[in-house]
């Protein structure tokens, strides 16, 4: 009897430790859950859901969790392994942190996401060209360049100082700001216009529209993508081309391209190693990204719905990024989105 108890006792062991392994072995089956790094910004945001319904709906991956960071603290993250993707790393704003991450091995550089990002001095294009269906006529059809500002600062009249123009100046506390004022003294605009603080990026956005909207000059500091770019027709006003030297010296040239970077915990390639090889395919544009932002902001700022319309109307992009068989699962999951 008592050799029979035994001989149960070991079969009911074996039994309990099979059925271990062949739970852990379908556990391990299971894709993980990826961690994607959001940000106060819109287009990171709708980059985030871009990538994430493809990992959900084409590679069959849980719904993406998303956690919210300001740039340093996201970046961190993901050299922890808390972060597995950053859609946007603007690597030229903390290039040590960025570069010691790669260097110790803890993050991947998987290439550029949109690589015609700009920054500089804009002016509405209808000042230039006009705008027919507006009835707005050019009124300055030789405004190409930052040279050209004080032959037209009339244009820009300053309500509260009118014997200046009046430029739109960055929020203050912006690294730009800082810059764009010694570019004023480099280029010798001061003595044709005022720097006006609009004192915060919302009111910058708003100066901008309200003088659009009503087909009046303007001139100011802006950048792309955001949906304000993508709503309107601006045009950069061309300065000498950016010189490294020059930029050290005295700002007097256009500002440098911005690296902006898709990043990755090293781990993923591990973990996820098909996504990995998506993600080193995936590329816009800055035209791109200004569409889907300025989609956003018309519909209630409403990020998921940017980034399904995206995919809808950018087929021809987002296709290349992965196979055939992927592609086919998230145009299906795409029909089934009202």
């Amino acid at each position: 009897m008592k050799q029979k108890s035994l001989v149960l006792v070991l079969v009911l062991v074996f039994a309990l430790s099979l059925t271990g392994c062949a739970g852990s072995g379908s556990g391990s089956a299971e894709k993980p859950q990826l961690v994607f790094g959001d940000a106060s910004w819109a287009s990171i945001q709708v980059h985030n859901r871009i990538a994430g319904f493809i990992v959900e709906h084409g590679y069959g991956y849980p719904a993406p969790k998303y956690v919210f960071g300001e740039s340093l603290p996201t970046l961190q993250g993901m050299g922890k392994g808390d972060i597995d993707v950053l859609m946007e790393i603007w690597a030229d704003n903390y290039k040590e942190a960025w570069n010691k991450l790669l260097n110790e091995g803890k993050a991947k550089d998987l290439g550029s996401n949109f690589p015609d990002s700009t920054q500089g001095w804009y002016v509405p294009t209808y000042m230039i060209k006009g705008d027919p269906e507006r009835g707005i006529e050019p009124v300055a059809p030789d405004l190409k360049s930052v040279e050209d500002l004080p032959k037209y600062w009339e244009l820009f009249k300053d309500p509260e100082v009118p014997t200046k123009g009046r430029f739109h100046q960055s929020p203050p506390g912006w690294k730009c700001t800082e810059i764009n004022e010694i570019k004023f003294e480099t280029y010798g605009l001061s003595e044709y216009y005022n720097l006006f603080s609009t004192g915060s990026q919302t009111a910058l956005a708003a100066s901008m529209v309200s003088a659009y909207n009503k087909g009046e000059p303007w001139v100011g500091y802006y950048w792309e993508p955001t949906w304000v770019m993508g709503q309107l027709d601006m045009t950069l006003l061309e300065e000498p081309p950016y010189d490294e030297e020059t930029w050290d010296e005295n700002y007097g040239c256009a500002y440098p391209p911005s690296t902006v970077l898709i990043g990755i915990n090293s781990e993923l390639e591990e973990k996820a190693p098909e996504v990995v090889a998506f993600l080193k395919k995936y590329e816009t544009t800055t035209a791109q990204v200004n569409a889907a932002l300025a989609y956003m902001h018309n519909h209630g700022d409403d990020v998921e719905a940017a980034a399904i319309w995206f995919l809808k109307e950018y087929p021809d992009t987002w296709e290349k990024w992965i196979p055939e068989d992927v592609a086919a699962k998230v145009e299906k999951a795409l029909d089934e989105v009202e």
